[in-house]
């Protein structure tokens, strides 16, 4: 249903050093280098990050947050050490997250301007 989604950062160069590492745990390389913004994908750019200079820290409290489908727990494991070795913050570790109808792992990170990003894997029984 989603094609694609961006978020804004203050830093190019720093932020793209942050998800380069961040992302290739869920298979996502840099496709597309423009001025201003870089499209990481698979087969096409379905992650993009822009250039927006004079942008203050997202705020904590803004509630919004990004989430991308890991194949397996430990891409989500990978995901966020990779997230905190490149200078993110974590936001939630890796675990298990039940629900009522739906059980998955999932880990959450924010990046150098404050973007919530998270990675989740919905697991079978034989999985947890």
């Amino acid at each position: 249903m989603i094609d694609h989604v961006s978020v804004g950062v203050s830093d190019l160069k720093r932020s793209v050093r942050f998800y380069e590492r961040t992302l290739a745990p869920l298979g996502l390389s840099r496709l597309v280098t423009r001025p201003a913004t870089i499209g990481f994908g698979k087969n096409y750019p379905e992650f993009w990050i822009n250039l927006r200079a004079d942008m203050a820290e997202v705020a904590a409290s803004s509630g919004v947050h990004i989430c991308l489908r890991a194949k397996s727990a430990a891409e989500v494991d990978a995901f966020h050490a990779a997230a905190l070795d490149a200078g993110g913050r974590s936001d939630g570790a890796p675990g298990l997250r039940p629900h009522d109808r739906v059980r998955y792992y999932a880990a959450f990170v924010i990046d150098p301007d404050g973007n919530r990003i998270e990675a989740a894997t919905f697991l079978r029984d034989v999985e947890a």
